[in-house]
Protein backbone atom coordinates (compact mmCIF):
# COMPACT_ATOMS: atom_id res chain seq x y z
CA UNK A 1 0.00 0.00 0.00
CA UNK A 2 1.42 3.30 -1.00
CA UNK A 3 1.27 6.10 1.46
CA UNK A 4 2.21 9.71 1.07
CA UNK A 5 3.51 11.72 4.03
CA UNK A 6 3.37 15.44 3.91
CA UNK A 7 5.46 17.57 6.24
CA UNK A 8 4.88 21.20 6.22
CA UNK A 9 7.60 23.58 7.14
CA UNK A 10 7.25 27.29 7.61
CA UNK A 11 6.93 28.91 4.23
CA UNK A 12 7.09 25.77 2.15
CA UNK A 13 6.13 22.12 2.20
CA UNK A 14 8.06 19.00 1.22
CA UNK A 15 6.64 15.68 0.16
CA UNK A 16 8.41 12.42 0.85
CA UNK A 17 7.42 9.05 -0.49
CA UNK A 18 7.54 6.13 1.85
CA UNK A 19 6.66 3.47 -0.67
CA UNK A 20 10.34 2.74 -1.48
CA UNK A 21 12.32 -0.05 0.13
CA UNK A 22 15.07 1.03 2.60
CA UNK A 23 17.75 -0.76 0.61
CA UNK A 24 16.84 1.22 -2.41
CA UNK A 25 17.15 4.63 -0.74
CA UNK A 26 18.67 7.27 -2.93
CA UNK A 27 22.15 8.65 -2.00
CA UNK A 28 22.28 11.73 0.18
CA UNK A 29 22.26 15.03 -1.50
CA UNK A 30 25.81 16.56 -2.02
CA UNK A 31 24.92 19.45 0.15
CA UNK A 32 24.30 17.07 3.03
CA UNK A 33 27.87 15.52 2.69
CA UNK A 34 29.35 18.98 2.55
CA UNK A 35 27.58 19.95 5.75
CA UNK A 36 28.94 16.79 7.39
CA UNK A 37 32.53 17.57 6.34
CA UNK A 38 32.16 21.11 7.60
CA UNK A 39 30.99 19.80 10.92
CA UNK A 40 33.94 17.46 11.21
CA UNK A 41 36.40 20.22 10.28
CA UNK A 42 34.97 22.51 12.90
CA UNK A 43 35.79 19.85 15.49
CA UNK A 44 39.19 18.87 13.95
CA UNK A 45 41.23 19.40 17.12
CA UNK A 46 38.97 17.15 19.09
CA UNK A 47 39.23 14.50 16.39
CA UNK A 48 43.04 14.82 16.29
CA UNK A 49 43.21 14.48 20.06
CA UNK A 50 41.12 11.34 19.92
CA UNK A 51 43.34 9.85 17.20
CA UNK A 52 46.52 10.76 19.13
CA UNK A 53 45.13 9.23 22.28
CA UNK A 54 44.29 6.04 20.41
CA UNK A 55 47.82 5.95 18.92
CA UNK A 56 49.49 6.56 22.28
CA UNK A 57 47.39 3.85 23.77
CA UNK A 58 48.39 1.43 21.05
CA UNK A 59 52.11 2.37 21.50
CA UNK A 60 51.95 2.17 25.29
CA UNK A 61 50.41 -1.27 25.37
CA UNK A 62 53.78 -3.09 24.64
CA UNK A 63 55.59 -0.75 27.04
CA UNK A 64 53.10 -1.49 29.81
CA UNK A 65 52.99 -5.22 29.10
CA UNK A 66 56.63 -5.97 28.15
CA UNK A 67 58.69 -2.97 29.43
CA UNK A 68 60.81 -0.38 27.62
CA UNK A 69 62.91 -1.16 24.58
CA UNK A 70 66.67 -1.10 25.45
CA UNK A 71 69.75 -1.85 23.42
CA UNK A 72 71.81 -4.85 24.48
CA UNK A 73 75.10 -6.42 23.50
CA UNK A 74 75.60 -10.18 23.06
CA UNK A 75 78.38 -12.13 24.75
CA UNK A 76 80.65 -13.58 22.06
CA UNK A 77 83.45 -16.12 22.02
CA UNK A 78 86.58 -15.14 20.15
CA UNK A 79 90.35 -14.77 20.43
CA UNK A 80 91.30 -11.92 22.75
CA UNK A 81 94.57 -10.08 22.11
CA UNK A 82 95.55 -7.51 24.70
CA UNK A 83 97.57 -4.68 23.22
CA UNK A 84 99.51 -1.68 24.44
CA UNK A 85 99.18 1.28 22.12
CA UNK A 86 101.96 3.84 21.76
CA UNK A 87 103.34 6.36 19.31
CA UNK A 88 106.89 7.24 18.38
CA UNK A 89 109.16 7.72 15.41
CA UNK A 90 111.27 5.81 12.91
CA UNK A 91 114.97 5.61 13.62
CA UNK A 92 117.94 3.76 12.19
CA UNK A 93 119.70 1.38 14.63
CA UNK A 94 122.41 4.02 14.83
CA UNK A 95 123.52 7.17 13.06
CA UNK A 96 126.99 8.04 11.83
CA UNK A 97 128.26 11.56 12.30
CA UNK A 98 130.36 12.59 9.31
CA UNK A 99 133.16 15.09 10.01
CA UNK A 100 136.63 16.13 8.94
CA UNK A 101 139.79 14.76 10.54
CA UNK A 102 141.76 17.85 9.63
CA UNK A 103 141.20 21.58 9.47
CA UNK A 104 140.63 22.73 5.95
CA UNK A 105 138.53 24.65 3.44
CA UNK A 106 135.66 22.85 1.70
CA UNK A 107 136.28 22.72 -2.04
CA UNK A 108 133.22 20.71 -3.13
CA UNK A 109 130.17 18.94 -1.72
CA UNK A 110 128.93 16.56 -4.46
CA UNK A 111 125.99 15.08 -2.48
CA UNK A 112 122.74 16.45 -1.10
CA UNK A 113 120.58 15.79 1.94
CA UNK A 114 118.35 12.73 1.60
CA UNK A 115 120.58 11.13 -1.02
CA UNK A 116 121.38 7.43 -0.89
CA UNK A 117 125.10 6.68 -0.95
CA UNK A 118 127.29 3.61 -1.02
CA UNK A 119 130.41 2.90 0.99
CA UNK A 120 133.35 4.81 -0.52
CA UNK A 121 131.27 7.46 -2.29
CA UNK A 122 132.75 10.96 -1.98
CA UNK A 123 130.77 13.21 0.35
CA UNK A 124 133.03 16.24 0.86
CA UNK A 125 136.23 17.43 -0.84
CA UNK A 126 138.67 19.79 0.93
CA UNK A 127 141.36 21.98 -0.61
CA UNK A 128 144.32 19.57 -0.97
CA UNK A 129 147.13 21.78 -2.33
CA UNK A 130 149.10 21.94 0.92
CA UNK A 131 148.58 18.26 1.52
CA UNK A 132 149.87 17.35 -1.93
CA UNK A 133 152.96 19.53 -1.44
CA UNK A 134 153.65 17.82 1.88
CA UNK A 135 153.40 14.43 0.19
CA UNK A 136 155.83 15.48 -2.53
CA UNK A 137 158.34 16.72 0.04
CA UNK A 138 158.05 13.55 2.08
CA UNK A 139 158.57 11.44 -1.02
CA UNK A 140 161.84 13.31 -1.71
CA UNK A 141 163.08 12.65 1.82
CA UNK A 142 162.24 8.98 1.47
CA UNK A 143 164.11 8.83 -1.84
CA UNK A 144 167.20 10.36 -0.21
CA UNK A 145 167.09 7.95 2.73
CA UNK A 146 166.66 5.03 0.39
CA UNK A 147 169.62 6.21 -1.71
CA UNK A 148 171.73 6.37 1.47
CA UNK A 149 170.81 2.76 2.27
CA UNK A 150 171.69 1.63 -1.21
CA UNK A 151 174.97 3.52 -0.99
CA UNK A 152 175.83 1.61 2.17
CA UNK A 153 174.97 -1.73 0.62
CA UNK A 154 176.41 -1.14 -2.83
CA UNK A 155 179.41 1.15 -2.21
CA UNK A 156 180.46 1.82 1.36
CA UNK A 157 180.31 -1.76 2.58
CA UNK A 158 182.21 -3.27 -0.40
CA UNK A 159 184.88 -0.54 -0.10
CA UNK A 160 185.25 -1.17 3.61
CA UNK A 161 185.54 -4.91 3.02
CA UNK A 162 188.27 -4.35 0.39
CA UNK A 163 190.10 -1.96 2.70
CA UNK A 164 189.96 -4.59 5.43
CA UNK A 165 191.45 -7.18 3.16
CA UNK A 166 194.27 -4.78 2.21
CA UNK A 167 194.87 -3.87 5.84
CA UNK A 168 194.99 -7.51 6.84
CA UNK A 169 197.53 -8.19 4.07
CA UNK A 170 199.67 -5.23 5.18
CA UNK A 171 199.45 -6.48 8.75
CA UNK A 172 200.78 -9.88 7.67
CA UNK A 173 203.73 -8.28 5.85
CA UNK A 174 204.47 -5.95 8.76
CA UNK A 175 204.39 -8.87 11.18
CA UNK A 176 206.84 -10.83 9.03
CA UNK A 177 209.20 -7.83 8.73
CA UNK A 178 209.07 -7.36 12.50
CA UNK A 179 209.82 -11.02 13.13
CA UNK A 180 212.92 -10.91 10.86
CA UNK A 181 214.22 -7.68 12.35
CA UNK A 182 213.75 -9.03 15.85
CA UNK A 183 215.54 -12.29 14.99
CA UNK A 184 218.52 -10.45 13.41
CA UNK A 185 218.71 -8.11 16.39
CA UNK A 186 218.90 -11.03 18.78
CA UNK A 187 221.58 -12.70 16.65
CA UNK A 188 223.63 -9.52 16.60
CA UNK A 189 223.28 -9.02 12.88
CA UNK A 190 220.59 -6.39 12.91
CA UNK A 191 220.53 -2.88 14.22
CA UNK A 192 218.20 -1.39 16.80
CA UNK A 193 217.06 1.18 14.26
CA UNK A 194 215.85 -1.55 11.90
CA UNK A 195 213.97 -3.22 14.75
CA UNK A 196 212.33 0.08 15.70
CA UNK A 197 211.20 0.68 12.11
CA UNK A 198 209.74 -2.85 11.91
CA UNK A 199 207.92 -2.34 15.22
CA UNK A 200 206.51 0.96 14.05
CA UNK A 201 205.36 -0.53 10.73
CA UNK A 202 203.68 -3.40 12.62
CA UNK A 203 201.82 -1.00 14.89
CA UNK A 204 200.60 1.03 11.94
CA UNK A 205 199.42 -2.12 10.13
CA UNK A 206 197.53 -3.26 13.21
CA UNK A 207 195.84 0.12 13.56
CA UNK A 208 194.85 0.13 9.90
CA UNK A 209 193.43 -3.40 10.20
CA UNK A 210 191.37 -2.42 13.24
CA UNK A 211 190.06 0.67 11.46
CA UNK A 212 189.13 -1.40 8.41
CA UNK A 213 187.29 -3.90 10.61
CA UNK A 214 185.37 -1.03 12.25
CA UNK A 215 184.36 0.39 8.90
CA UNK A 216 183.07 -2.97 7.76
CA UNK A 217 181.18 -3.45 11.02
CA UNK A 218 179.48 -0.05 10.88
CA UNK A 219 178.40 -0.54 7.27
CA UNK A 220 176.97 -4.01 7.78
CA UNK A 221 173.33 -4.58 9.08
CA UNK A 222 173.36 -3.86 12.80
CA UNK A 223 176.23 -1.38 12.51
CA UNK A 224 175.92 2.22 13.55
CA UNK A 225 175.98 3.73 10.04
CA UNK A 226 173.59 1.11 8.76
CA UNK A 227 171.27 1.57 11.75
CA UNK A 228 171.31 5.33 11.39
CA UNK A 229 170.55 5.15 7.69
CA UNK A 230 167.83 2.58 8.29
CA UNK A 231 166.27 4.79 10.98
CA UNK A 232 166.26 7.79 8.65
CA UNK A 233 164.61 5.70 5.95
CA UNK A 234 161.95 4.41 8.32
CA UNK A 235 161.27 7.89 9.68
CA UNK A 236 160.97 9.41 6.24
CA UNK A 237 158.70 6.54 5.17
CA UNK A 238 156.48 7.17 8.18
CA UNK A 239 156.40 10.88 7.37
CA UNK A 240 155.38 10.03 3.84
CA UNK A 241 152.60 7.77 5.09
CA UNK A 242 151.40 10.55 7.39
CA UNK A 243 151.45 13.06 4.55
CA UNK A 244 149.55 10.69 2.29
CA UNK A 245 147.05 10.00 5.06
CA UNK A 246 146.54 13.71 5.56
CA UNK A 247 146.02 14.04 1.82
CA UNK A 248 143.40 11.28 1.97
CA UNK A 249 141.59 13.20 4.71
CA UNK A 250 140.90 15.94 2.17
CA UNK A 251 138.36 13.56 0.60
CA UNK A 252 135.64 12.54 3.06
CA UNK A 253 133.91 9.35 1.93
CA UNK A 254 130.86 7.41 3.10
CA UNK A 255 131.95 4.74 5.60
CA UNK A 256 129.04 2.46 4.62
CA UNK A 257 125.85 2.27 2.60
CA UNK A 258 123.08 4.51 3.86
CA UNK A 259 121.02 7.66 3.50
CA UNK A 260 122.21 11.17 4.31
CA UNK A 261 119.62 12.54 6.72
CA UNK A 262 121.29 15.90 7.32
CA UNK A 263 123.92 18.17 5.77
CA UNK A 264 125.37 21.29 7.36
CA UNK A 265 128.33 22.17 5.12
CA UNK A 266 128.78 24.18 1.96
CA UNK A 267 131.61 25.02 -0.43
CA UNK A 268 134.00 27.55 1.11
CA UNK A 269 133.32 26.63 4.74
CA UNK A 270 136.31 26.21 7.04
CA UNK A 271 135.84 22.93 8.87
CA UNK A 272 137.51 21.50 11.93
CA UNK A 273 137.67 18.00 13.41
CA UNK A 274 135.07 18.92 16.03
CA UNK A 275 132.40 19.83 13.44
CA UNK A 276 129.58 17.41 12.47
CA UNK A 277 129.14 18.06 8.77
CA UNK A 278 126.65 15.33 7.86
CA UNK A 279 124.63 12.51 9.42
CA UNK A 280 124.33 9.15 7.75
CA UNK A 281 121.61 6.59 8.52
CA UNK A 282 123.09 3.22 7.54
CA UNK A 283 121.00 0.64 5.74
CA UNK A 284 119.88 -2.22 7.95
CA UNK A 285 117.09 -3.18 10.31
CA UNK A 286 114.87 -0.16 10.90
CA UNK A 287 113.85 0.58 14.48
CA UNK A 288 110.72 2.16 15.89
CA UNK A 289 111.30 4.14 19.07
CA UNK A 290 108.17 4.61 21.23
CA UNK A 291 107.40 5.84 24.73
CA UNK A 292 105.31 3.49 26.90
CA UNK A 293 103.54 4.62 30.06
CA UNK A 294 105.33 3.10 33.05
CA UNK A 295 102.02 1.58 34.21
CA UNK A 296 102.30 -0.87 31.30
CA UNK A 297 105.94 -1.77 31.99
CA UNK A 298 104.99 -5.07 33.63
CA UNK A 299 103.16 -6.16 30.48
CA UNK A 300 106.15 -5.72 28.17
CA UNK A 301 108.71 -8.36 27.24
CA UNK A 302 111.38 -8.80 24.59
CA UNK A 303 110.21 -10.62 21.48
CA UNK A 304 106.59 -9.47 21.68
CA UNK A 305 104.97 -8.93 18.29
CA UNK A 306 103.42 -5.66 17.22
CA UNK A 307 101.59 -4.07 14.32
CA UNK A 308 102.79 -0.63 13.28
CA UNK A 309 101.55 2.02 10.91
CA UNK A 310 102.86 5.40 9.83
CA UNK A 311 100.67 8.42 10.42
CA UNK A 312 101.28 9.42 6.81
CA UNK A 313 100.00 6.00 5.59
CA UNK A 314 97.35 4.99 8.18
CA UNK A 315 95.77 2.32 5.99
CA UNK A 316 99.03 0.41 5.58
CA UNK A 317 100.54 -1.61 8.42
CA UNK A 318 103.63 -3.73 8.90
CA UNK A 319 104.93 -6.15 11.57
CA UNK A 320 107.47 -5.25 14.23
CA UNK A 321 109.02 -6.88 17.30
CA UNK A 322 110.12 -5.57 20.68
CA UNK A 323 113.94 -5.68 20.75
CA UNK A 324 114.85 -3.27 23.55
CA UNK A 325 113.25 -2.04 26.78
CA UNK A 326 115.06 0.77 28.55
CA UNK A 327 115.84 -0.24 32.14
CA UNK A 328 115.15 3.28 33.38
CA UNK A 329 112.01 5.43 33.55
CA UNK A 330 111.98 9.05 32.42
CA UNK A 331 111.22 11.16 35.49
CA UNK A 332 109.67 14.00 33.52
CA UNK A 333 107.34 11.92 31.34
CA UNK A 334 106.90 8.78 33.52
CA UNK A 335 107.47 6.75 30.36
CA UNK A 336 109.78 3.95 29.30
CA UNK A 337 111.62 3.98 25.98
CA UNK A 338 110.96 0.85 23.93
CA UNK A 339 112.51 -0.03 20.58
CA UNK A 340 110.92 -2.33 18.02
CA UNK A 341 112.80 -3.91 15.15
CA UNK A 342 111.40 -3.99 11.60
CA UNK A 343 113.21 -6.57 9.50
CA UNK A 344 111.53 -5.78 6.20
CA UNK A 345 110.53 -2.11 6.42
CA UNK A 346 108.19 -0.78 3.73
CA UNK A 347 109.74 1.52 1.19
CA UNK A 348 107.71 4.52 2.29
CA UNK A 349 109.26 4.68 5.77
CA UNK A 350 111.46 7.70 6.34
CA UNK A 351 113.82 8.64 9.15
CA UNK A 352 112.01 10.36 12.06
CA UNK A 353 108.57 9.59 10.56
CA UNK A 354 105.78 9.48 13.16
CA UNK A 355 104.34 6.00 13.72
CA UNK A 356 101.81 4.22 15.93
CA UNK A 357 102.21 0.69 17.25
CA UNK A 358 99.96 -1.90 18.87
CA UNK A 359 102.08 -4.28 20.93
CA UNK A 360 100.43 -7.64 21.63
CA UNK A 361 101.24 -8.23 25.31
CA UNK A 362 98.79 -11.12 25.91
CA UNK A 363 96.68 -13.47 23.80
CA UNK A 364 93.82 -15.65 25.09
CA UNK A 365 92.25 -17.85 22.41
CA UNK A 366 88.56 -18.79 22.32
CA UNK A 367 87.45 -16.76 25.34
CA UNK A 368 84.26 -14.88 26.26
CA UNK A 369 84.29 -11.19 25.39
CA UNK A 370 81.96 -8.31 26.16
CA UNK A 371 82.28 -4.56 25.63
CA UNK A 372 84.21 -3.04 28.53
CA UNK A 373 81.51 -0.34 28.69
CA UNK A 374 79.10 -2.97 30.00
CA UNK A 375 81.12 -3.62 33.17
CA UNK A 376 79.97 -2.01 36.41
CA UNK A 377 81.76 -1.56 39.71
CA UNK A 378 84.95 -2.86 38.09
CA UNK A 379 87.41 -1.98 40.85
CA UNK A 380 85.52 -3.69 43.70
CA UNK A 381 83.03 -6.42 42.75
CA UNK A 382 82.43 -6.28 39.01
CA UNK A 383 78.99 -7.13 37.74
CA UNK A 384 76.85 -6.66 34.66
CA UNK A 385 73.15 -6.33 33.95
CA UNK A 386 71.97 -9.11 31.67
CA UNK A 387 68.60 -10.09 30.25
CA UNK A 388 67.11 -13.15 31.92
CA UNK A 389 63.54 -14.18 31.04
CA UNK A 390 62.66 -10.76 29.70
CA UNK A 391 63.83 -9.01 32.84
CA UNK A 392 67.06 -7.21 33.79
CA UNK A 393 69.15 -9.23 36.22
CA UNK A 394 72.26 -8.26 38.15
CA UNK A 395 75.02 -10.81 37.47
CA UNK A 396 78.43 -10.91 39.17
CA UNK A 397 81.30 -11.75 36.82
CA UNK A 398 84.98 -12.60 37.01
CA UNK A 399 86.97 -10.34 34.70
CA UNK A 400 90.20 -11.25 32.93
CA UNK A 401 92.14 -8.82 30.80
CA UNK A 402 90.63 -5.53 29.66
CA UNK A 403 92.01 -3.87 26.55
CA UNK A 404 90.96 -1.81 23.56
CA UNK A 405 87.38 -1.35 24.78
CA UNK A 406 86.84 -5.06 25.37
CA UNK A 407 86.77 -7.19 28.51
CA UNK A 408 87.45 -10.89 28.98
CA UNK A 409 84.89 -12.74 31.12
CA UNK A 410 86.26 -15.74 32.99
CA UNK A 411 83.10 -16.67 34.87
CA UNK A 412 79.46 -15.61 35.24
CA UNK A 413 78.28 -15.41 31.63
CA UNK A 414 77.68 -17.67 28.66
CA UNK A 415 77.82 -17.21 24.91
CA UNK A 416 74.90 -15.20 23.48
CA UNK A 417 73.86 -13.77 26.86
CA UNK A 418 72.51 -10.26 26.32
CA UNK A 419 74.29 -7.58 28.33
CA UNK A 420 72.90 -4.14 29.14
CA UNK A 421 75.34 -1.24 28.60
CA UNK A 422 76.10 1.20 31.41
CA UNK A 423 73.98 3.83 29.71
CA UNK A 424 71.05 2.01 31.32
CA UNK A 425 70.86 2.80 35.08
CA UNK A 426 71.59 0.02 37.55
CA UNK A 427 68.14 0.45 39.12
CA UNK A 428 66.71 -1.36 36.11
CA UNK A 429 67.58 -4.54 37.99
CA UNK A 430 64.41 -6.70 38.08
CA UNK A 431 62.46 -4.65 35.56
CA UNK A 432 60.83 -6.17 32.51
CA UNK A 433 62.35 -4.89 29.27
CA UNK A 434 62.32 -5.56 25.58
CA UNK A 435 65.94 -6.16 24.39
CA UNK A 436 67.17 -4.77 21.14
CA UNK A 437 70.25 -6.72 20.05
CA UNK A 438 73.08 -4.54 18.77
CA UNK A 439 75.95 -5.74 16.60
CA UNK A 440 78.83 -7.42 18.47
CA UNK A 441 81.57 -5.00 19.47
CA UNK A 442 84.38 -7.44 18.68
Amino acid sequence: MNQRLEIEAPGKSRHFRTDQEPSKASPPHPHVALRILRGVWSHRWRVASVIAALGAGIYAIPFLLFGPLIETRPVVRANFVQTVVASGHVEAPFRINIGSQITGVVANVPVSEGQTVKAGDTLIELDDRDARAAVSQAENVVSAADARMRQLRELSLPQAEEALKQAQANLVNAQQSFDRAQALAKAGFGTQAALDDATKSLDVAKAQARNAEFQVATNRPGGSDYTMSEMLLNQSTANLASARSRLSYTVISAPRDGTLISRSVEKGNVVEPSNVLMKLAPFGDTQLVVQIDERNLGLLALGQKAIASADAYPKQSFPAEVVYINPGVNLQTAAVEVKLGVKNPPSYLREDMTISVDIAVAEHPNTLIIPAACLRNVDIEPFVLKIDGGRVKRQRVKVGIVSDGKAEILDGLSVNDLIVPTTVPSDYDGRRVRPKIAAPST
